[in-house]
């Protein structure tokens, strides 16, 4: 069944300076704001590295600078943060996003509709990073998307009224950068689970009846 394209806040991660970068404990692994760490020019410290779910801590000086940029990317587009122009500052000239699902790709100036669209819906987004993987300029995150459903959401089959549903969905990004910059930005959320968690049920029988 082919999904029909939605008008929607699709979830990502915004991007910051690596001059500054704030990382959570290992606890909760996440991208928010808990205590401020200084990132020199050589990117993230080993302390820094500790706190992060890595599948390998032996990165070289340019694959910290990389990850202390997307994990800046977290941090800007924490709900409490919010931070659409750093999102923007963050691309190369030619930087994409792709939002995967939705078939939409965002560039320039557009780029920070994604982040304030996503405010919009989920306030408190949050995002708890799961399994970091590092290989060069390429950097692959499995995360998941938390927040509360308190903004519209726009549906072909009219708005989707907030109701303060909480979710809690997987979501895999893959950044590919270029001298420390986001070159592009492919984001994959786990559709279907969001849409359960909004109280959306998608009607199977009636497709399988019209075949």
């Amino acid at each position: 069944m082919k999904l029909p394209k939605w008008t929607m806040a699709i979830p990502m991660a915004a991007v910051v300076s690596v001059a500054s970068l704030a990382i959570a404990p290992a606890s909760s692994q996440a991208a928010g704001a808990v205590g401020d760490t200084q990132v020199q020019s050589a990117g993230l410290s080993d302390s820094d590295l500790a706190k992060l779910p890595l599948t390998k801590r032996d990165l070289t000086r340019q694959e910290r600078i990389n990850l202390a940029t997307v994990l800046g990317a977290y941090h800007a587009a924490e709900g409490n943060v919010d931070d659409p122009a750093a999102f923007i500052n963050s691309y190369t000239k030619d930087g994409i996003f792709n939002s995967i699902l939705a078939n939409q790709i965002y560039r320039g100036a557009a780029l920070g509709d994604v982040v304030t669209r996503t405010a919009a819906m989920f306030p408190d987004v949050h995002r708890d990073l799961r399994s970091i993987s590092v290989n060069g300029d390429t950097i692959s995150i499995q995360l998941h998307i938390q927040g509360t459903f308190e903004g519209p959401l726009q549906t072909p089959a009219g708005v989707l009224k907030p109701t303060g549903a909480k979710v809690d969905y997987p979501t895999d990004d893959f950044f590919y950068l270029r001298n420390g910059k986001i070159q592009e930005f492919d984001c994959l959320i786990g559709f279907s689970a969001e849409m359960s968690q909004l109280g959306v049920d998608f009607d199977w029988a009636s497709a399988v009846g019209k075949n």
